[in-house]
């Protein structure tokens, strides 16, 4: 994401996808429920797990 979670991180792991995105913060994780056109927006670059 462009932003980070207010713990600081900026990696989310994809939970569901849908009409909403529901993510879960890698640093604290905290789960979050955002709409799909805003997800999409604010998207800046996506890891698969075999890039890790």
């Amino acid at each position: 994401m462009k932003k980070p979670h207010p713990c600081g991180s900026k990696e989310f792991e994809v939970l569901r996808i849908g009409v909403d995105f529901k993510i879960k913060c890698l640093g604290c994780d905290h789960i979050v429920t955002v709409p799909r056109n805003k997800i999409e927006k604010n998207i800046k670059a996506v890891v698969s797990a075999e890039q890790k």
